[in-house]
């Protein structure tokens, strides 16, 4: 099984009303429930290890976990409220407002984390469950407790807006990069971890000097390049498609990858040491083709397996 630790929210997206006037629907979302989302229908085992609240939009993040056949076994679930993020669009740009204090996801703590059945086999982290605590801490705590005997993916997806302190950020992202088997980052992320004056490459160079196996980076539309520890680089240019909008793009793309290194049983650590470039370019490939499904659509609306 492949456990999705992070993240679940609701986006509440701004809808004309038959008065003229918008209202807010509330969608399910957030970066690290629509990978484990994307992997469920995809046909991987998965499951979701995040904080859910038993209010009524919690209920609601319950229901479309389970309707994509992830698994909700070890999901904590507590009194306190969902995280809400309202969206603003002007001029066909997206802001947000989130209402995060004291959430059932922020608030979750180290000592709220479950044991781990043996069948978890990989562990995927990143987004904004990253950035803020305590949460944040615990995540890092359980990845420091879980991820010698575990594969790691992680994506820091980061958001400048929610890191209250930067030290304190850099550092629990290096240890959790330092322990983890695949990185992916976007260009953004990489030039915010790595501020200094330096090429994308020998960016690239330096991540990988921290000890994962396999770097992504990500570039929009210029596609996707992966690198592994020896230096070895795999290009794979992005899907052409009419884009309706990016909405969970990178976050079901990862989704791609990690199926297909499933799908080729080499998602183990001692597999992903020695990861051929062959293997690495069809995991990209994959990845990209399930990301252009979604960007084809409204909204992050990852494609079922029959879909591809």
């Amino acid at each position: 099984m492949i456990l999705c630790c992070g993240e679940a929210l609701i986006d509440m997206i701004p809808t004309p009303t038959e008065t003229g006037s918008d209202g807010f629907v509330p969608h399910s979302g957030g970066a690290i429930f629509n990978t484990a989302i994307a992997l469920g229908r995809l046909g991987v085992q998965t499951g979701m290890l995040t904080g859910l609240s038993t209010d009524m939009f919690g209920q609601q993040l319950t229901d479309a976990l389970k309707s994509s056949h992830v698994d909700t076994s070890l999901v904590v679930t507590t009194e306190r409220p969902t995280t809400l993020a309202f969206v603003r669009l002007l001029n066909g740009h997206a802001t947000y407002s989130f209402f995060d204090e004291n959430t059932a996801g922020r608030m979750l703590q180290f000592g709220d984390m479950p044991q781990l059945p043996d069948e978890v086999s990989a562990l995927y982290f990143g987004g904004i469950s990253l950035a803020c605590e305590p949460g944040a801490e615990a995540y890092a705590s359980l990845l420091e407790r879980e991820g010698d005997r575990r594969v790691v993916m992680l994506d820091p997806n980061i958001r400048p807006g929610f890191i209250k302190d930067i030290e304190r950020y850099r550092a629990r992202l290096d240890r959790m990069i330092a322990k983890s088997d695949i990185v992916k980052v976007s260009d953004e992320d990489l030039n915010w971890i790595l501020p200094s004056p330096l090429s994308l490459s020998e960016k690239v160079d330096c991540l990988l000097e921290k000890g994962p196996s396999v770097l992504i980076l990500t570039r929009g539309g210029e596609g996707a390049v992966g690198v592994l520890a020896d230096g070895t680089e795999v290009r794979v240019a992005a899907s052409r498609v009419e884009i309706t909008d990016t909405v969970g793009a990178g976050d079901t793309f990862n989704a791609g990858v990690l199926a297909k290194l499933s799908e080729l049983g080499l998602l183990r650590k001692s597999e992903l040491s020695v990861l051929s470039a062959e293997a690495l370019e069809a995991a990209l490939k994959h990845g990209a083709k399930v990301a252009a499904v979604t960007v084809s659509r409204a909204g992050a609306n990852p494609p079922w397996a029959g879909e591809l």
